[in-house]
């Protein structure tokens, strides 16, 4: 009997040894800080003075610090019944709930609510060290364990709950667990409970909202953890959702727990209008060490109207919207009893009584929802900011390097970007910089030390939310420098000069269209030359080259053809000119010759660089005569004919004394009276002479046939001598009284050997000059006195 009794008492025994070999204390351990522990800020702030929250009731944490319902001032009344457990006051630093606040610290949420199944205020403020392993008078709760159905037993159960009346169809809040079981090899086997639960007051089961997304399961350590222990070994039971994991807490900074998850949202649906009840609550597994604690984020729990994105995704209270573009908003809400109206900047729009707008300026945009038998409608605001994004394109900027110039002044690229005043440039190196639009751009634009080929990303923007993402290339090429040579540098008029440039791919000519390295051009003047080299890329030297051809002055000569008559004798001048040499065809170097010959000379002038020959013709001339001759008052006029039968006109000169004295005019003054003259018409220069003899007849207007000898007879006898000379005296009825001719030149009064009488007749003569067989006609009056 004794043996096996002794047998049993071993069987008992063994199992309990054989476990207590293979499970990790349960003991609080000692926490080792690092260097950032002990650094001001390192953690949260829990319950710590200096916030009001820290001493709010768990009634105003609620209304105050969780609840959310945009600009819904109705929210508050639609909050009842809030209670804790433990209850206890602000007042007591041991309390198991309480305000947090992110301090300094990268934790994700702002502030908010804690619970923790030990003292709250250990989860931060300061590094603990020791395990949080605080013990509560609390034990389980049927709820929870109805919710969860644990495999132990459940202790320091902390309870928050309350109703409200929810205004939209759907409620949510964001929150995180943490908790000390993540620790070792704990989160295979110890998971301390957490539900969220939601039912109707009018009553119903309970949901747990405490659930990842996809049927993964619920939010748990042992549902939630990677595949490796916070000292690196792995973990018996591999991992479990491991991207809802946000790490162990090895450096021991933000709180005191040892891991916890990322931030995760509990959502329900909901009846808008019907009251419900909401309870969180968290206790410890098996035990009462290694804590556990919530964090709920504040403003998250939104039981009211949201507005949503063409996505789905909520949108904040003010977006900012560029160059007009269309935003879709939507209400959270829609359900057939539900009535909507939407506002702009505070005035109801006309027909916009639909769940959604589109919204086309900026402004405050406000929906408000009611349901029936609620006398307070949700409503939701989002204000846009409108701005203008900048005009902005893609650029290239090129570097002309200098021994001096090495960087590039990144200002030059900003007009190639974009033309829009007031425009706000921001460079970076890294395409994933540029669209973060952090902070990481270049600081120095003004000396960047870029790469031939390199792109830089450029936001452009207004100067505030408005931008657009372009590339500038960077190009960079040694300034050329350029070079210019002439054919010639010094010619004769009209001569052609070629050029050739060098030091670049193409260039710039200041005389010439055209970008290839030669020209050629043909010059009267002297003139200079310049070329810029542009390089492959479009660099341009710095400096032209320039050459200087010079032309020599044109070699002038007077040197005409001219006309001769036989034995002239004129002299052909070859004009003079610095340094002039000649050379005539007759043999002479002389600047002047003369010739008699009718011919062609010739005369080649040398002013010691060039050399050009002129040509003068030497021809026979027409002998120019007279055309017509008037005389009147003692002035005659002479017209004369000069024949060119060699397109040389000649100038003409006159005489009236038979060659002794010439003029250019053909005018001459103060002749006398009824006296022959030799009129004599020359080409100037020549002996080419015309002439004729002329009479300056003067009739006297009165004839008194009284043998006096004075006026006794009109005398034509002068004009017997010319061809074709006739001639008569009229009476005043037209009738002819007297006729002249060769023969019969003077009337003396009478007709037929009677005196006329006294009376006033008319006479006409004419008469043909010989050599230019001009008719010259003559008529006047002359008065007869008679002795009766």
């Amino acid at each position: 009997m004794n043996r096996y009794l002794l047998l049993f008492l071993f069987l008992l025994i063994t199992p309990t040894f054989l476990l207590s070999q293979n499970v990790q204390s349960r003991k609080p351990q000692k926490e080792n800080a690092s260097s950032l522990s002990m650094k001001a800020g390192a953690f949260i702030d829990v319950n710590a003075a200096g916030y009001n929250e820290t001493g709010y009731t768990i009634t105003q944490l609620v209304k105050d610090v969780l609840i959310s319902s945009g600009t819904n001032s109705c929210v508050t009344p639609n909050v009842s019944n809030v209670q804790v457990n433990p209850n206890l006051p602000a007042t007591d630093v041991n309390r198991s709930w309480g305000y947090f606040h992110k301090g300094t610290t990268n934790f994700p949420f702002k502030d908010g609510i804690v619970l923790s199944t030990g003292f709250a205020v250990k989860a931060g403020n300061s590094f603990n060290g020791t395990t949080l392993s605080d013990n509560l008078p609390t034990g389980s709760d049927p709820d929870l364990v109805a919710a969860t159905n644990p495999s132990g037993s459940l202790n320091d159960a902390v309870i928050l709950e309350f109703d409200f009346v929810p205004t939209s169809s759907q409620v949510k809040f964001n929150y995180l667990f943490a908790s000390e079981e993540y620790t070792g090899g704990f989160p295979c086997s110890f998971s301390d409970a957490f539900a969220l639960l939601l039912r109707p007051v009018a009553g119903g089961p309970y949901i747990n909202m405490a659930v990842l997304p996809s049927g993964a399961g619920p939010v748990s350590v042992t549902n939630i953890h990677p595949a490796n222990q916070d000292n690196g070994l792995p973990l018996s039971c591999g991992a479990s959702n491991p991207a809802f994991f946000a790490g162990y807490n090895n450096a021991n900074i933000e709180t005191n727990f040892n891991g916890r998850t990322i931030p995760l949202t509990a959502t329900a649906t909901v009846v808008p209008g019907q009251a419900y009840h909401f309870k969180m609550v968290l206790a410890d597994a098996i035990d009462s060490s290694w804590d556990s604690a919530v964090f709920l984020e504040g403003g998250s729990f939104n039981i009211g109207v949201e507005l949503l994105d063409n996505n789905g995704a909520t949108l904040p209270s003010d977006i900012n919207v560029c160059d007009s573009v269309p935003q879709i908003l939507t209400a959270s809400v829609s359900d057939p009893i539900m009535t909507f109206q939407w506002f702009f900047n505070g005035t109801a729009i006309t027909g916009a009584t639909s769940n959604t707008i589109t919204a086309v300026q900026p402004g405050t945009y406000t929906i408000e929802v009611s349901v029936p038998g609620n006398p307070c409608p949700g409503t939701a605001s989002i204000q846009i900011h409108g701005g203008t994004t900048p005009l902005a394109q893609d650029a290239t900027l090129l570097l002309c390097t200098t021994p001096d110039i090495t960087t590039f002044d990144l200002n030059h690229a900003k007009p190639l970007i974009s033309p829009t005043t007031g425009a706000v440039f921001r460079f970076y190196e890294n395409l994933a910089d540029a669209q973060a639009q952090n902070n990481n751009f270049i600081a120095n634009i003004l000396s960047y030390n870029g790469a031939d080929g390199q792109i830089l990303y450029v936001v452009v923007s207004n100067g505030g939310f408005c931008s657009k993402l372009i590339e500038l290339t960077l190009q960079k090429e040694v300034t050329p420098t350029a070079h210019l040579t002439s054919s010639r540098i010094k010619i004769c008029p009209g001569e052609t000069v070629n050029f050739t440039a060098s030091g670049g791919a193409t260039y710039l000519w200041s005389n010439f269209p055209g970008t290839g390295s030669t020209q050629s051009v043909t010059l009267h003047n002297t003139t200079t030359f310049t070329v810029y080299a542009i390089g492959p890329k479009g660099c341009k030297s710095l400096q032209p080259a320039t050459v200087t051809v010079e032309v020599t002055p044109e070699i002038t000569s007077p040197l005409a053809d001219v006309e001769i008559c036989i034995g002239d004798r004129v002299t052909l001048d070859a004009g003079a000119g610095p340094n002039y040499k000649y050379l005539w065809s007759t043999g002479a170097t002389t600047q002047t010759i003369n010739v008699d010959q009718l011919g062609v000379y010739t005369v080649a002038i040398d002013n010691g660089y060039c050399i050009k020959t002129f040509t003068a013709k030497v021809m026979a001339a027409a002998t120019p005569y007279v055309t017509n001759l008037q005389y009147a008052n003692n002035t005659l006029t002479i017209t004369a004919q000069n024949t060119s039968i060699n397109n040389i006109q000649g100038t003409l000169e006159y005489s009236i004394d038979g060659g002794l004295t010439w003029q250019d005019s053909n005018v001459f003054t103060g002749l006398q009276n009824n006296t022959t003259y030799q009129i004599l018409v020359r080409i100037k220069g020549t002996h080419c002479t015309g002439g004729i003899e002329f009479y300056t007849l003067h009739i006297s207007n009165l004839i008194t046939p009284n043998q006096d000898g004075v006026n006794d007879v009109l005398d034509l006898a002068t004009f017997g001598q010319f061809k074709n000379f006739t001639g008569s005296i009229y009476d005043r009825y037209g009738v002819e009284m007297f006729r002249f001719s060769k023969e019969t030149p003077i009337w003396d009064g009478t007709v037929g050997g009677k005196r006329l009488p006294t009376a006033t007749y008319w006479y006409k003569f004419n008469f043909e000059y010989p050599k230019s067989k001009t008719q010259m006609n003559w008529s006047g009056w002359i008065m007869l006195k008679n002795r009766e």
